[in-house]
């Protein structure tokens, strides 16, 4: 009996392999399924340790969190080649903006999260299952997208407290995904937060993933990110009427770092 089984567990591991090797889509499908498997059971042990050792809601949980999807890169075949991290080293809080290209950015993030940070996300992801329990308890920051008003609230109240608790926001200013290989138009709420709290604008940039992963045309290979951590941009003595030309400045920085990195020209 046990025989069997394990034949019959081979020849279904060697027909899906077959089926990788063959079909684009059945390998980008196997690999986004088990990539979204591996968040799901790994966001529940890690929001057990989390609890365990933090009691509940902190910044502190992002050190273990960390830990965990730091180990991710292995299963699917990344590399990261990252400069810059000594960018980070600002003395109090920051904003740290970068761009949002896929459902792998977790990865990108994970790997450079500076100590003391926290994220700013979409109220929906709270939804889902253990990887909305471990984010809450990471305490990423929700926004309601659809409510200018309740999300402009909750900036105003992101600007006090990472002033009052020393913390760095990370925020992705196009404000959705965007795997084309270019970068979507600024949303201002990052800088006019910065600009608010009087606190530097650090850049993140990762370069494109379209030669490894694109969900148009079901393409998920192993490959190498380039990602650079630039200097940061001061917002001290600015005000309100600043905040067009320093996500304009961002956006031209950002762009052309991602264009360098990507081996694309300007």
């Amino acid at each position: 009996m046990e025989l069997s089984w394990l034949l019959w567990g081979t020849a279904v591991l060697l027909l899906l392999h077959v089926l990788m090797e063959l079909s684009p889509t059945v390998n980008f499908a196997l690999r986004i399924s088990f990539y979204c498997l591996l968040c799901l059971v790994s966001s529940a042990l890690a929001a057990a340790a989390c609890l365990l050792v933090n009691g509940g809601r902190t910044v502190k949980n992002m050190r273990i969190i960390k830990a965990v999807v730091r180990t991710f890169k292995y299963f699917f075949g990344l590399r990261f080649e990252v400069k810059g991290l000594e960018n980070f080293k600002v003395e109090g809080p920051a904003i740290i903006v970068s761009n949002h290209q896929s459902v792998l950015d977790m990865m990108g993030l994970m790997e450079i999260l500076p100590d003391n940070c926290v994220q700013v996300a979409k109220k929906e992801l709270i939804y889902m299952g253990s990887v909305g329990l471990i984010i809450y308890l990471g305490g990423v920051i929700f926004i309601n997208r659809k409510s200018t008003s309740s999300a402009k609230m909750v900036m105003s109240e992101v600007a006090k407290t990472m002033v009052a608790e020393n913390v760095k926001v990370w925020v992705y200013p196009e404000g959705t995904r965007n795997c084309t290989g270019d970068l979507l138009p600024f949303k201002k709420g990052a800088f006019h937060l910065a600009i608010q709290a009087q606190v530097p604008v650090i850049p993140v940039v990762y370069s494109s993933f379209t030669t490894f992963y694109n969900p148009k045309t079901k393409l998920f290979t192993s490959g190498k990110i380039k990602v650079e951590v630039l200097p940061p941009i001061e917002t001290k003595g600015l005000t309100s009427d600043d905040v067009t030309d320093l996500t304009d400045r961002c956006f031209s920085t950002m762009r052309e770092t991602l264009f360098r990195l990507s081996g694309r020209p300007s």
